[in-house]
C-alpha cells in the first residue's frame, strides 16, 4: 500500500467527520483529495460514490433514530433524482464537461462549508414542505449534477431547503443524508459498479470514512474542531477546483 493511499485514508477520515456532522457524506471532499493527489480520473467518481454510500448509510441510521428524517417529504425529491442520477452517470461521459461541472460543484461546496463553519445559517423562521411539483423539479436537477460529478447532491439540497424555508437546519440535514444515499446508489448503478476495477486501498478507505462518520455523528461540533476542519476543507476544495480548470 502506497504513501498516497495512507494519506488519502487520513484525509478521508477528517472529511467524513466534518461532513457527517451536517448530514452530508463528503463526496466533494473525497473528489478534491483524490484529484490533488493524482488518483486515476476513471476511479474518482465510483470511489467517491462508494464512500458516500457507506457514510450516508451511517447518517441515515443516526438521523432516523433521532426522528429527523421526514420520509414522506423526502420521497418527491428522490423519485426524480434517482433516475436522473442514474442516467447522467451512465450516459454523460464527456471528460471536459465533467471536469468543468465538477470544478463548479467544488467551488459551490467550498462556499457552503465556509458559510456553515461561520454559523451563518439562521434557524428561526417557519418552514413548510414544498409542493410535490417543485420537489420533483429540484430533485431531478440535482440528480443530473450528482450523476455527472459523482457526488450525492447534499451540497445543493441542503442550502436549497434552508433558503426556500422548506426545512429547518436539523430537518434539512436529515433529508439531505437520505437524498445522498439514494443518489449515490443510483450513480453507482449507472456506472456499472460491479464491473469496475476498484483501487486496492478501497477497504482501508471505507474503514476510514466509517470511523469518521461515526465520530462525526456521536461527538458533533461541541467536542471536535469541526468549524476549523470545514474551513480547511473549503480551501482544499478551491485549490482542487482550480487544478481541474487549469489542467
Amino acid at each position: 500500500m502506497s504513501d498516497i493511499d495512507l494519506a488519502l485514508a487520513a484525509i478521508f477520515l477528517l472529511i467524513a467527520i466534518a461532513y457527517s456532522s451536517v448530514g452530508h457524506a463528503g463526496a466533494s471532499g473525497y473528489i478534491a483529495a483524490m484529484s490533488l493527489l493524482g488518483l486515476a480520473p476513471a476511479s474518482i467518481r465510483p470511489t467517491a460514490l462508494a464512500l458516500n454510500v457507506l457514510v450516508a448509510s451511517i447518517g441515515v441510521w443516526r438521523f432516523h433514530r433521532a426522528g429527523l428524517i421526514d420520509w414522506k417529504r423526502l420521497v418527491p425529491f428522490v423519485v426524480a433524482s434517482a433516475p436522473a442520477a442514474y442516467l447522467a452517470a451512465k450516459y454523460l461521459h464527456s471528460p471536459d464537461l465533467i471536469r468543468h461541472v465538477l470544478a463548479a460543484v467544488l467551488l459551490f461546496a467550498a462556499v457552503q462549508l465556509w458559510r456553515t463553519a461561520s454559523g451563518a445559517v439562521r434557524d428561526d423562521v417557519d418552514a413548510r414542505a414544498p409542493s410535490p411539483a417543485l420537489a420533483l423539479v429540484a430533485g431531478a436537477a440535482i440528480g443530473v449534477v450528482s450523476g455527472l460529478t459523482g457526488t450525492g447532491g447534499a451540497i445543493f439540497l441542503t442550502p436549497l431547503l434552508l433558503f426556500a424555508h422548506w426545512a429547518k437546519t436539523r430537518e434539512a440535514s436529515g433529508l439531505s443524508v437520505g437524498f445522498v444515499l439514494v443518489n449515490s446508489l443510483a450513480g453507482l448503478a449507472g456506472l456499472d459498479a460491479l464491473t469496475l476495477d476498484w483501487p486496492t486501498a478501497m477497504p482501508l478507505w471505507l474503514a476510514a470514512v466509517a470511523f469518521g462518520a461515526l465520530f462525526g455523528a456521536r461527538l458533533g461540533t461541541a467536542k471536535l474542531p469541526v468549524p476549523m476542519l470545514k474551513r480547511v476543507l473549503a480551501l482544499v476544495l478551491v485549490i482542487a477546483a482550480g487544478k481541474l480548470v487549469l489542467t
